[in-house]
């Protein structure tokens, strides 16, 4: 049996488990839809939250990005 924590599982081209769901990488989608930094990253977050240690942490993280997206659109106007 391997000593490698969860986080540490790695599939595929290096990617780790907690990004990956089904047979699609988080990465993909947010690529297909042509998203962001910011909002590939809520994504990211939201699709990792429970698989970590602390999901508590990684809502937090998706919602500091929620936060800045919102910011940039008011700053374009």
């Amino acid at each position: 049996m391997s000593n490698q924590n969860k986080d540490e599982t790695k599939v595929g081209n290096n990617v780790p488990n907690h990004y990956i769901a089904k047979s699609f990488d988080v990465i993909d989608v947010a690529n297909e839809f042509n998203l962001n930094f910011y909002r590939m990253n809520v994504l990211k977050y939201i699709c990792r939250a429970g698989k970590k240690d602390n999901e508590l942490d990684d809502l937090k993280k998706a919602q500091e990005y929620i936060k800045r997206e919102i910011e940039y659109l008011i700053n374009k106007k």
